[in-house]
């Protein structure tokens, strides 16, 4: 709670620094920081974030082995063709976690504008049409044997390009015209791509990660919640106005009562975790992924899990989600400095809301998304962005000290890495 509550407190210094700076005059006010006392590291990333990961990626591996073996080998003739996929992917995708970790993330900064523009530009590619289509939607890009979908990138770029320019505009976070309606409007373009190819779980997620992000950085409660309520009929709309997601509301208030249509996946989802009980029927033993449970290695290998691990394995696939969560809260309210807060913030609200909803779609308690587990269900764009995004949260977490004149600032009674004891985190901010 502590933490939680350190997080909170950080979305109203927003508003005591815009105090201050305008009850101040300015010739009275303390000089900026120049640009060379960027804190420097003095030690490593988060061991726990780091382990935790690595062992989520390599148990993805296994499982997505064991959800798909009966099925690649009736499609592809080779029960090995996920594994050897999803392997090879893991391969790549753990050493570009370990070297973007190394990288200062104060260095992405020149890079997010370019960023931005090209994932506009991929997804202006699948929203015309011209990407490769599954399931009713053109979401994806292909690339060789690698289908790159754009809308997975946006999220790590809008959440780049936020942290980019709150921290920018800090001062003037508060006013409508600076600090709220730019970012809005960036936002909404994005949604709209993403509602175009369609893709509405993806467009809610940026519209999620936005409000999240405008709240940490101190953007003024009302206009968050009155864009909230603005969008709310909109949302409605786009639910209950389009037959497709229609049918999924309604698949998600009755599974049973629909199981002969719409609401079939959900309710074999169901029967899955019910067959597990609380020690599972065994690794490689579920009975659901024989063609019965639809997806049963990309969006529905929860229920797998929990029909092969039971109530016990799935409690620990939640406890690491928990951790990756609990320690990239622990970064945000740890970091040097406001841009890293935000990146902090935004990456490990990306990759909890993912879990959230995906798990919470597989057991009935949301309807149905086209949102993947992240580090377990088989594709590797998700896999590989995902370790990217990881990979900055892991340098975010790496301690650091401000050096001035030759010296370390810190203050006593408090560690290196605490956000006073760097000189960078105001009086009355983030304790």
């Amino acid at each position: 709670m502590s933490l939680l509550n350190a997080i909170l407190r950080r979305g109203r210094a927003g508003e005591r620094d815009a105090l201050r700076t305008t009850s101040v005059p300015p010739a009275e006010r303390a000089p900026a920081a120049p640009a060379a006392a960027v804190p420097r590291v003095v030690g490593p990333a988060d061991a726990v974030l780091y382990g935790t990961v690595i062992a989520l990626i390599a148990f993805g591996v296994v499982m997505v082995f064991s959800a798909s073996s009966v099925f690649a080998s009736q499609r592809y003739d080779n029960g090995f063709f996920f594994l050897v996929r999803q392997g090879a992917f893991a391969l790549v995708a753990l050493p570009m976690m370990v070297a973007i970790a190394r990288v200062d993330y104060h260095r992405y900064r020149p890079f997010t504008y370019p960023l931005l523009a090209g994932v506009v530009a991929l997804m202006l590619v699948t929203a015309l049409g011209f990407g490769h289509s599954a399931g009713g939607a053109a979401r994806w890009i292909a690339v060789g044997p690698v289908h790159i979908q754009p809308a997975e990138m946006a999220k790590v770029a809008l959440i780049f390009w936020l942290a980019h320019s709150l921290s920018k505009k800090r001062e003037k976070i508060r006013t409508f015209s600076v600090g709220f309606l730019p970012h809005v409007i960036g936002a909404g373009v994005l949604v709209l791509l993403c509602l175009k190819q369609p893709d509405f779980g993806s467009a809610v997620m940026i519209g999620l990660l936005t409000f999240i992000l405008l709240f940490t950085a101190g953007a003024r409660l009302g206009y968050i919640l009155g864009a909230g309520i603005l969008a709310a009929p909109l949302v409605y709309a786009l639910v209950m106005f389009v037959d497709y997601r229609r049918l999924r509301m309604t698949a998600f208030l009755d599974p049973f009562g629909t199981r002969q249509g719409a609401g079939y996946q959900v309710a074999e989802s169901l029967l899955s975790f019910g067959s597990g009980g609380l020690g599972g029927v065994g690794i490689g033993d579920s009975r659901q992924k024989l063609f019965y449970l639809p997806e049963a290695h990309t969006d529905f290998i929860s229920a797998i899990i929990g029909e092969e691990l039971g109530f016990i394995g799935l409690l620990v696939l939640i406890g690491g989600f928990l951790i990756v969560f609990w320690r990239g809260i622990r970064a945000a309210v740890h970091a040097a400095d406001e841009y890293g807060t935000l990146l902090a913030v935004g990456i490990t609200m990306f990759l909890g809301m993912q879990a959230f909803t995906n798990l919470a779609v597989a057991m009935g308690m949301l309807p149905t998304k086209g949102l993947v587990l992240p580090f377990i269900s088989y594709g590797g764009s998700s896999l590989l962005v995902n370790s990217a995004a990881v990979g900055v949260l892991l340098n975010v977490t790496r301690p650091r000290e401000a050096v001035g004149g030759g010296a370390t600032t810190r203050r006593a009674g408090e560690g290196a890495s605490s956000p006073r004891a760097l000189g960078v985190v105001p009086e009355g901010g983030m304790a």
